[in-house]
């Protein structure tokens, strides 16, 4: 592993305060690995091996049952995936395939429980992890259950052009398809309510869509700090 991205791994509050000798070991058990785009690289049901962090690229997270699948949520770089998984040993409750081509650092799990038995601080932060992990999926409920198709993918298409720096041009990163699930609605629903934002200052592009009137779109979109992050 290259020092630049040890030191990306290194900021993570899930190792900042490591001591640097259960760092090291932790470092020197895992491995670096690139994956190109729909590797499946968990499977819902096995016991978990490895810790997995995007370090690159873009990971998503799904579940299937009586033959449908639906996107649970998409990781993207410096982040974790199913850590309770790991630390209580047990089967993984979603999938997880690459996106598109990804870097992802696996730590073997045996070696991520020795560690958050013997380090404090290690231990700590996983707690923390754990629980923003939770308060994240009360907020992804509260989301689905409060709102409608429309308001979801407003609030989400604001987000998005938040994260991509506030051009008010947003690029779709991902498929419609894969959206819409994300979003909890089916793809016909997507375009149902993408239609009736265009009413509200969104406008569709080649590659995502314009905002071409902000303030329009948040009053219909309500965006709300205990439901958005």
């Amino acid at each position: 592993m290259r020092q630049t991205e040890s030191n990306l791994i290194r900021a993570l509050p899930l190792f900042e305060n490591v001591s640097a000798e259960y760092f090291d070991e932790l470092m020197n058990a895992a491995f670096l690995q690139r994956f190109p785009q729909g590797v499946n690289l968990i499977n819902e049901g096995d016991l978990p091996d490895f810790l997995h962090i995007v370090v690159d690229g873009s990971v998503e997270m799904f579940a299937t049952h009586n033959g449908h699948e639906t996107t649970i949520d998409i990781m993207r770089p410096v982040t974790t995936f199913i850590l309770a998984a790991v630390i209580r040993d047990k089967v993984y409750l979603k999938s997880a395939r690459t996106l598109t081509p990804a870097q992802i650092l696996m730590i073997p799990a045996q070696t991520v429980r020795d560690v958050f038995g013997r380090d404090a601080a290690f231990a700590r932060a996983i707690v923390d992890e754990l629980a923003e992990r939770y308060r994240s999926v009360v907020r992804s409920l509260k989301n689905e259950k409060l709102r409608s198709s429309a308001e979801r993918l407003a609030n989400w298409i604001l987000q998005e052009d938040a994260h991509q720096g506030n051009s008010r041009t947003v690029a779709l990163t991902i498929g419609k398809r894969t959206l819409a699930s994300r979003l909890g609605m089916t793809p016909e629903n997507l375009s149902r309510s993408l239609a009736h934002l265009s009413k509200y200052g969104l406008k569709q592009s080649a590659d995502g869509f314009i905002i071409e009137n902000v303030a329009v779109l948040q009053r219909f979109a309500k965006p709300n700090a205990l439901i958005d992050k």
